[in-house]
């Protein structure tokens, strides 16, 4: 789909402006949407240094009153709600409209608090690093959990491909990591909709899947910052976020493979001190999902013992229990007791849904295999582009990438492909195959060391 017919769609963003060297048309932009408006920068230390304060120049020149601009100096800065509320004690002095320079957090930040003081706000994008820059909602940790606050999306979005091009290859590549997300996602809801529990909406599906495959064409060119490759990279997580915004949900652009993100930043999980990037984590969580549909796909089953799998299905008391032994010490077990309740089936329902399943297995599986990328060519190109492939490599261990695999389904609602594993009684049998000595994810040791005390 193009721009124009997006923005049709869009339920708050306006106009979008993507291209090589235009950051000298943010005045134009600015006047346009916002007329006799004033605006305040919002920026960080390294966004004020690669475009802030060249936007500051630009609308003096252009006679576009500004208040200071507000500069977040925390070198650690992340989407955390004490920076909301930060930002929201300058944003109560001044009904400056928000200009949002920065990438994933700065905009989330920027979202939120613009919501929370009734305005609307601009986004001058500097790095192809998240799809949140056009998306309903903004992912901010609060009380300790990740948690998806409902704001509106910008009302206006510029992407300039020769700042993002200069971005460090690390934020690109966790962008372009986000982006190959998409396509688990889209497997997850192929799943969901062929077994009745969320249907598909063709426009939203549409916005994020046509151009996919074309986005993700040439790692090289995006770790290399070729403009081209660049532009086709971000005008993808433009659409994912679109998408999102029209659907009023997150569900076109994200499934499992962002629970395993979501999860360890619900645990503070850093590496060598520093929090882990949400691209970098969606990195091996996708690699993680498609190693899990691998064994699906390869499993028969349309010869699935629907009897076996109901004897084995917890009732709703037996889920809290284990629940609340996973996650006492969290400071999250009430979200995740919440979460798991509200797609909790009763075995009568599971049965339904199981049987639904075998039935119509040879369809599913013909099309969550075509919408796959195989690991192998997922793998090379996620290297291509400078994103991890292997946990290790963001801190995270392999025994703890199979705890996250059992443990990631109780923190969402959403129903993926970690749901139906479960749901099946398979979970475990496919994760032995993928964990363990000898097999994809080696732990070096033998298995009868690993904890199994929260086996499901």
């Amino acid at each position: 789909m193009t721009i124009e017919e997006v923005l049709i769609a869009a339920r708050d963003t306006k106009a979008l402006m993507i291209g090589n060297g235009i950051l000298n048309r943010a005045p134009e932009l600015f006047r346009e949407q916002f007329p006799n408006k004033k605006a305040i920068i919002v920026a960080d230390n390294n966004t004020w240094r690669v475009a802030g304060k060249e936007l500051a120049e630009l609308l003096r020149n252009a006679k576009i009153a500004q208040e200071d601009a507000f500069i977040f100096t925390d070198s650690e800065l992340y989407a955390e709600y004490g920076y909301v509320d930060e930002l929201l004690g300058r944003l109560k002095n001044t009904d400056a409209v928000p200009i949002a320079v920065g990438s994933g957090t700065i905009n989330d930040l920027v979202k939120l608090s613009a919501h929370l003081t009734g305005r609307q706000y601009l986004c001058v994008a500097t790095a192809a690093s998240v799809d949140g820059y056009t998306s309903f909602g903004a992912s901010i940790t609060a009380q300790g959990a990740k948690k998806t606050f409902d704001c509106p999306a910008p009302q206006a979005c510029l992407a300039d491909t020769d700042i993002i091009g200069r971005a460090p290859a690390e934020m690109t590549a966790a962008g372009y990591a986000d982006l190959f997300a998409k396509v688990t996602a889209g497997a997850d809801w192929i799943l969901a909709d062929r077994l009745g529990v969320e249907a598909i909406d063709t426009k939203a599906w549409n916005i994020v899947q046509e151009g996919l495959q074309d986005a993700l064409s040439d790692p090289e060119g995006v770790r290399n910052g070729n403009s081209a490759a660049v532009g086709k990279l971000i005008k993808g997580l433009m659409m994912s976020g679109f998408a999102m915004q029209y659907l009023q949900s997150s569900r076109p652009a994200s499934g499992a493979e962002h629970y395993f993100s979501h999860l360890w930043d619900m645990e503070h999980h850093q590496y060598k001190g520093q929090h882990v990037s949400h691209g970098f984590q969606v990195s091996i969580g996708t690699i993680a999902e498609t190693a899990l549909y691998e064994q699906i796909l390869n499993t028969p089953m349309e010869k699935l013992d629907v009897e076996a799998a109901c004897r084995a299905w917890a009732t709703q008391e037996e889920w809290d229990r284990r629940i609340t032994a996973i996650f006492k010490d969290s400071g999250f077990l009430q979200r995740c007791l919440d979460e798991s309740r509200a797609k909790y089936v009763t075995r009568k329902q599971l049965a339904e849904q199981l049987a639904l399943l075998k039935e119509r297995w040879a369809e599913i599986k013909q099309a969550v295999g075509e919408q796959l990328v195989p690991s192998e060519t997922l793998r090379e190109r996620l290297q291509a582009v400078g994103a991890p492939t292997e946990p290790e490599q963001i801190g995270i261990s392999n025994e703890r990438l199979r705890r996250t695999f059992v443990h990631a389904p109780f923190i969402r609602s959403r129903f993926t492909v970690l749901d139906l594993a479960v749901r099946c009684n398979y979970l475990e049998k496919w994760l032995n195959k993928l964990f363990g000595k000898g097999e994809r994810w080696d732990f070096n040791e033998p298995k009868s060391n690993i904890d199994n005390s929260l086996r499901i």
